[in-house]
C-alpha cells in the first residue's frame, strides 16, 4: 500500500506530503475511491483542491486513478471546502473529492470524500482503505470536463443574504488560505467592497501565520487592524474556509459558543423548541442559553461529518463548533460555510444599532481556557483517554460526560479531554466559576496527563 494506513482518519483522510501521501497513492486512493463510488451506482465524481502547493500534482493523480475506473470526473478548480460542497448541491452530483489539509501545517496535505448527503466518515473511510489496500479496482475509461461554480455560489449568497441599512466597517483576515481567492468577491456581494482584507494572496508556506483561527495567537493581527481603523469587527476564516473566527470592535475574540448564541438567539426565536446539539467543547453558558431560549440541548461529539450526520437524524436546524464550524439548516442546506457564516452574522450587526459588544453583554463569561491542543501519538490517544476516564469515574467529587473522551465535571466548572481526529494530539478545555476555580482544574488535568512521559508541558493559555 503506497499510502499510509494512519491517514484514513474518522472523517477525512490527512497525512504529511511525500511521507505519509504520495503522487502514486493518491492515484491508488482514486482507483478506490472510483470503484466504491460505482459500487454505490455512482458513475460522475466533483473534484476540488485548495492552495497548497501539493494540491495540483494530487489532482492529477487523483483524476488518474479516477477515470481509470470508468468514473466521469468533473474538476472545479481550486476552491474553498463549502464552494465544493455547493458545487455536488448545484450540479446534482453525489460522489465528490475536495483535496484539502484545512489548518494543519504546510507539511500537509489530505482528503475530504463525499457520497450521498455529505462527506463519508468512519467505517466507510476504513471500507475505501480496505479496497487500497485489496488492490482489486474496477477498469473503465472515463472523461475529464472542467466547471466554474464560483459565480452560482456568489449568486446564491446574495439572494440568501441581504444586510439592513446600517453601514459597516469590516476586516477580513484570510491567512494566506484558499478563502482569500474570494473573500474581496464574497464581501462586494454582501454590500461591503471596502471591507479591507488582510493576507488575502494564497500561500501554501504560511507566512504570516497560521490559518486557524482557534488560535489566539493567529488573530493578533486581525485584532491589531481591527482597533486601528475603528472597525465594527473582524472575521477570520481557516485554510479551507469553512471555520469562522470574530474578533469584536474592542479587539475581544468571540469564541465558537460565543458567536453561536447570537445565531440562536435569531434562530430559536423563529423555531422554538428546535434540537439543539452541543459540541461538547462548548461553555456551559451557550447549555444554559439554549435552554433559556427554548432550545432542547444535548451535548455530542466534536467532528463536522458527525455532527451533520446527528443533525439529519434530529432535523436540526443550526449547530456549530468551538473551533468555528458553524451549521445551517434553517435557510441554508445544513454544511459548514464560513462565508455564510459571516453573512449571517452581518445581517445580525446590520439590524441594530448596537456594537457587536454590547449585543452579548448579559452573556456571562466564566473564566476559561482556549481549545489547547497537546501533542501526543496517534497511537496513544485512546489509551491516554480511557486511563483518565478510569480515574475520574472513581472520583465522587465528579461526573463524567462520554460522549466524546471526558468531559469532567467539577463542583465548580468542568474540563475537557479528547483525542483530536485530525492530528496527533488530545484536544483539551477547562471553563470554572472564578480563576481560582479554573487553576485548580487545569492543574488536576495537568497532574493527570503528567503520568505519560510522551506528554510534554501544557500551556493551558493556548499560545
Amino acid at each position: 500500500m503506497l499510502l499510509s494506513p494512519e491517514i484514513f482518519r474518522e472523517y477525512d483522510l490527512r497525512g504529511v506530503v511525500d511521507k505519509d501521501i504520495t503522487p502514486a497513492g493518491v492515484e491508488q486512493l482514486g482507483m478506490a475511491f472510483g470503484t466504491y463510488l460505482q459500487d454505490f451506482g455512482l458513475t460522475h465524481c466533483l473534484v476540488g483542491w485548495d492552495s497548497r502547493a501539493s494540491s495540483p500534482d494530487y489532482r492529477d493523480a487523483l483524476t488518474k486513478g479516477l477515470v481509470s475506473t470508468g468514473i466521469d470526473v468533473i474538476d472545479i478548480g481550486q476552491v474553498t471546502t463549502p464552494i465544493f460542497y455547493f458545487a455536488r448541491i448545484h450540479y446534482k452530483i453525489e460522489g465528490g473529492v475536495m483535496i484539502t489539509a484545512s489548518h494543519n501545517p504546510a507539511e500537509y496535505n489530505g482528503f475530504k470524500l463525499a457520497r450521498g448527503q455529505a462527506t463519508i466518515y468512519g467505517d466507510e473511510i476504513q471500507k475505501v482503505r480496505q479496497m487500497v489496500e485489496a488492490g482489486q479496482f474496477r477498469r473503465g475509461n472515463g472523461h475529464i470536463s472542467h466547471t466554474d461554480p464560483v459565480p452560482a455560489y456568489l449568486q446564491m449568497l446574495g439572494e440568501k443574504i441581504q444586510l439592513g441599512s446600517r453601514p459597516l466597517k469590516v476586516v477580513v483576515d484570510c491567512g494566506n488560505g484558499t478563502p482569500g481567492l474570494f473573500a474581496h468577491d464574497v464581501m462586494t456581494t454582501f454590500g461591503i467592497p471596502e471591507a479591507t482584507c488582510l493576507y488575502c494572496t494564497p500561500d501554501p508556506t504560511f507566512p504570516n501565520h497560521h490559518p486557524d483561527p482557534v488560535v489566539a495567537k493567529n488573530l493578533v493581527d486581525l485584532i491589531a487592524a481591527v482597533k486601528e481603523q475603528h472597525a465594527d469587527l473582524g472575521i477570520a476564516f481557516d485554510g479551507d474556509g469553512d471555520r469562522i473566527g470574530v474578533v469584536d470592535e474592542q479587539g475581544q475574540i468571540l469564541w465558537g459558543d460565543r458567536l453561536m448564541i447570537l445565531y440562536w438567539r435569531e434562530i430559536l426565536a423563529k423555531s422554538p423548541g428546535s434540537p439543539a446539539i452541543i459540541e461538547v467543547k462548548c461553555s456551559q453558558t451557550l447549555y444554559d442559553e439554549v435552554k433559556r431560549l427554548g432550545g432542547v440541548p444535548e451535548f455530542f461529539k466534536t467532528g463536522h461529518s458527525l455532527i451533520k450526520a446527528r443533525m439529519r437524524e434530529l432535523n436540526a436546524i443550526f449547530t456549530g463548533e468551538m473551533s468555528g464550524h458553524m451549521f445551517f439548516a434553517d435557510e441554508y442546506f445544513g454544511y459548514d460555510d464560513a462565508f455564510y457564516a459571516a453573512g449571517r452574522l452581518l445581517r445580525i450587526l446590520s439590524h441594530t444599532d448596537q456594537p457587536l459588544s454590547a449585543l452579548l453583554a448579559d452573556v456571562p463569561t466564566p473564566p476559561s481556557t482556549p481549545e489547547v491542543r497537546i501533542d501526543c501519538p496517534d497511537d496513544q490517544k485512546t489509551s491516554v483517554v480511557q486511563t483518565l476516564l478510569s480515574h475520574y469515574r472513581e472520583d465522587p467529587l465528579v461526573s463524567v460526560i462520554t460522549v466524546d473522551g471526558l468531559r469532567v465535571v467539577f463542583p465548580h466548572g468542568w474540563g475537557l479531554i479528547r483525542a483530536s481526529n485530525t492530528q496527533p494530539a488530545l484536544v483539551a478545555r477547562a471553563e470554572a466559576d472564578t480563576t481560582e476555580h479554573l487553576q485548580e482544574i487545569t492543574a488536576d488535568l495537568t497532574r493527570q496527563l503528567a503520568q505519560f512521559p510522551f506528554i510534554g508541558s501544557i500551556d493551558w493559555s493556548g499560545e
